[in-house]
């Protein structure tokens, strides 16, 4: 069977001019580096405080100085911001909760987006079947799905739909790390290209 992309000649990274492949790997690597800082909020911030903690702990005597002294669990299992019982007569779309999730969830989903806006335009490059790049765009995206829809169930029906953020993080996140090497791969260590 003959792939569309060869009847149409489509171009692939290695085939990009030099000015293209430096533009493509400067965009994948700033991505990857905003990624591995995304990586360190989610340990230091969550991680740690949940599983390191002197309630959970008993080796650990005090948190790291770093980590506030909490009462409660990491953020990881945490149903923030709290509400008082006056605040539970204001109308829903009012509640702390809500604007909260709504602030966050909003700019994750930009960001997320605009992210895998720029991984899958790298995607389509690819030297792969097209099957294969449509999957590598699409499955991203129902990773950020997921992972938004986590925090509103976490939200508001149960601190334990937090495990959502574990598929939903993880198909981006593995997706992107393939593409990323993919990506670099074909254009600097591959066949060389004859456009210069």
């Amino acid at each position: 069977m003959v792939n569309s992309d060869e009847v149409r000649n489509w171009p692939t990274l290695r085939k990009f001019p030099l000015p293209a492949r430096v533009l493509v790997t400067a965009i994948m690597l700033t991505m990857a580096v905003g990624m591995l800082g995304a990586l360190g909020q989610i340990v230091i911030h969550d991680i740690i405080p949940t599983f390191v903690s002197p309630e959970l702990n008993p080796e650990v005597s005090e948190p790291p100085q770093a980590l506030p002294k909490s009462d409660k669990r990491g953020d990881l299992f945490s149903n923030l911001p709290e509400s008082s019982p006056k605040k539970l007569q204001e109308p829903f779309y009012k509640s702390e909760q809500f604007v909260w999730t709504l602030k966050w969830t909003h700019i994750h989903l930009f960001g997320m987006s605009t992210i895998f806006i720029l991984m899958g335009a790298v995607v389509v490059f690819l030297d792969m079947g097209v099957r294969v790049r449509a999957w590598l765009i699409a499955l991203p995206f129902l990773g950020v799905w997921i992972d938004i829809a986590s925090m509103w169930l976490k939200g508001f029906f149960s601190p334990a739909f937090f495990w959502l953020h574990v598929p939903g993080g993880g198909l981006f996140a593995v997706i992107f790390v393939f593409v990323l090497f993919r990506g670099l791969y074909e254009m600097w260590f591959s066949a060389p290209s004859s456009i210069s």
